[in-house]
């Protein structure tokens, strides 16, 4: 007989099962398990707190100070550090060369990388080892992928000049030329990510499955319109998270410009995150170092809300 909303049954089995809850063995397993939660998560916990919370709480408190690292007290200098980076003629600047290094390093990092994805899914031969060079460049350091670059666009021995040689024209002055300085980082800091975008979207395209490209087939579904309406949906996930990943990593570049310009010339690739590493450990002013790391977490912030805001709208799981 099944009990109804108003079925003594029920509420006898109800009454039973909260005495059961309520007996002291139920109470002695239900404390081991909390006992046991909090043994585990605790230490993560304050692991998290002490090294990726408190610095943000102490980067926030140096923001409203000026501090040289050598003074034994950070003076209170309240908003000062912020007016003065927006009143200053380098930090704007430092800001929309920044917005230039993202645009151009995520967009056409992720262009070639969505083609090379579709290249390596034809399964051609030799293509496992194509596939093995294009993401080598992403497991090595940054040092050693600026050495390579400095040798390839030294003006007078690099390959670079034989390229611009062979076309009639001499190789431009790639790291000392103001003009060429920040292109050149550019075009370094795709080929470093360009292998794991690719493989990225390799194994979204590999996820896709091979029903759905055949059903579009019998459609009547070019190569081109299977292209668009189906894999580039079907890919918008794997999208999705390579814009996120790509636009932070290429805000926090450092590496590659530590190694090859030091900011130069003349400033020519300082974007912010090299702006806070030369105002803090070059010239010691760690209030403006902080404030400017500050509005860089806010527009990281930002940027990543209005992702999941509007970009993820459009993306089919």
């Amino acid at each position: 007989m099944t009990a109804t909303a108003g079925d003594p049954a029920r509420g006898t089995d109800q009454l039973a099962t909260t005495s059961a809850d309520r007996r002291p063995g139920a109470i002695r397993r239900r404390r081991r398990s909390y006992l046991l939660f909090a043994a585990f998560a605790f230490p993560n916990l304050i692991l998290i707190a002490v090294f990726a919370y408190w610095p943000i709480i102490e980067n926030i408190y140096l923001s409203f100070t000026s501090w040289d690292f050598i003074s034994p007290k950070a003076e209170w200098v309240g908003l000062l550090n912020y007016t003065g980076l927006f009143t200053s003629w380098s930090f704007p600047a430092t800001l929309l060369r920044t917005l230039i290094w993202v645009v151009a390093v995520v967009v056409i990092t992720m262009v070639i990388g969505l083609a090379l994805a579709l290249l390596f899914s034809l399964r051609i031969r030799g293509t496992t080892a194509v596939q093995t060079l294009a993401f080598s460049p992403h497991v090595l350091s940054g040092a050693a992928i600026a050495t390579i670059w400095l040798l390839i666009f030294d003006p007078n021995t690099g390959l670079s000049r034989l390229i611009f040689n062979a076309f009639g024209a001499d190789s431009p002055a790639w790291i000392t030329d103001s003009s060429w300085a920040l292109p050149a980082l550019i075009i370094v800091s795709i080929w470093k990510g360009l292998g794991f975008v690719a493989i990225v979207y390799l194994v979204g395209i590999q996820q896709i499955p091979n029903e759905v490209l055949e059903a579009a087939r019998i459609d009547g579904a070019g190569r081109w319109s299977t292209l668009t309406q189906v894999i580039f949906p079907l890919l918008s996930p794997t999208t999705f998270f390579l814009i996120i990943t790509q636009t932070i990593s290429a805000f926090q570049a450092f590496d590659v410009i530590a190694m090859m310009t030091s900011g130069g010339p003349a400033g020519a690739t300082t974007t912010l995150s090299w702006f806070i590493y030369d105002e803090a450990f070059n010239r010691t002013n760690v209030g403006v170092s902080s404030a400017a790391s500050m509005i860089m977490f806010v527009i990281l912030m930002a940027i990543t809300a209005l992702q999941f805001r509007f970009v993820e709208r459009r993306v089919h799981y």
